[in-house]
């Protein structure tokens, strides 16, 4: 199955359908994803059935304003999953991947009110001039855990979708002494979308550790990235296990990946030269595209500057 969370123009109140061919079959109005989910996948195959067969509204996908399918995730997890993106990242710095990295995934939290949907605009923060994306996958964890155990954690999953985890790697840069993780170069936007796609949809294709999956990201139409979600190092199981470590994951919970393998600009401008792939500016429009999860567009709007309080 695969799920939208939308806006129908004029109307401005948020709806859940499910999208069949190109078209949203929209569940009556006060539905949402998150209400959906909490149990083995019943309610919302149950769900599902119901929009096939009764829906509240049938309307043309295009004509639909797509949220982030998870609007207001209860947390957002970001991990660091693929070694070839944690290799160029150290290689840069001259160094190899620290082992601790080989011993459990890791990850860091963002900001679940900073979450967008396909087509919205998206502005470096303020003080940024190195504005940046990168390619990477979410999991939406289905049903409540804790202390999962990571070859019976997917029956936590109830979903996936495309994830930008935008950086000011500028911000980023001169906040990274401080050793607390990144803060004001991440927190300002993520996109998800641009639906949620449920885990039978891509079983086919799975592979090591991922799914066979083309990855690619454009930027005003030029190609710059291209990975697949098979290279992964840690799988989805592995990442909400370790998320619920000594804790408890809930429907809703994000669990990004990471970045893919030359899944940002900082990697591609540190392989190949900052003049081939300078940083974003207003105007560029990156797209990122999972072969079966679909294509997240994002405009880049002009940066709003400082603002007092």
């Amino acid at each position: 199955m695969r799920w939208a969370t939308y806006r129908r123009p004029p109307a401005d109140d948020e709806r859940v359908g499910l999208v069949v061919d190109d078209a949203v079959h929209g569940l009556p109005g006060g539905a949402t994803l998150v209400g959906l989910l909490g149990d083995d996948g019943e309610r919302l195959a149950s769900a599902g059935e119901r929009a096939r067969a009764d829906p509240a509204e049938v309307v043309p996908l295009a004509a639909v304003s797509l949220l982030a399918p998870i609007p207001r995730p209860p947390t957002l997890r970001d991990f660091y999953a693929f070694e070839a993106h944690v290799r160029t990242a150290w290689a840069s710095r001259g160094q190899a991947i620290d082992p601790a990295w080989y011993r459990a995934p890791a990850f860091y939290f963002s900001n679940p009110h900073a979450v967008v949907g396909d087509q919205h605009p998206v502005a470096a923060p303020p003080g940024c001039q190195q504005l940046d994306f990168e390619l990477e996958v979410a999991a939406v964890v289905g049903r409540e855990g804790r202390d999962l155990v990571a070859d019976r954690a997917q029956r936590h999953l109830a979903g996936f979708c495309i994830c930008n985890d935008w950086s000011a790697r500028d911000l980023q840069r001169a906040e990274r002494p401080v050793g607390l993780g990144p803060v004001k170069g991440k927190d300002f936007a993520t996109t998800l979308g641009p639906l949620l796609v449920t885990p039978d949809e891509l079983a086919d294709r799975r592979r090591g550790q991922g799914y066979d999956l083309a990855m690619t990201a454009t930027v005003s139409g030029r190609p710059y990235s291209r990975a697949s979600l098979a290279d992964l190092h840690w799988s989805f199981e592995e990442m909400v296990a370790q998320a619920s470590r000594g804790t408890r994951v809930v429907p809703g919970d994000v669990i990004a990946t990471g970045t893919c393998g030359t899944g940002c600009i900082l990697e591609l401008a540190a392989t190949h030269g900052g003049d081939r792939y300078p940083w974003l500016r207003a105007g560029d429009r990156v797209v990122l595209a999972v072969e079966r999860l679909g294509e997240l567009r994002t405009p880049i709007a002009p940066a709003g500057g400082e603002r007092g309080p």
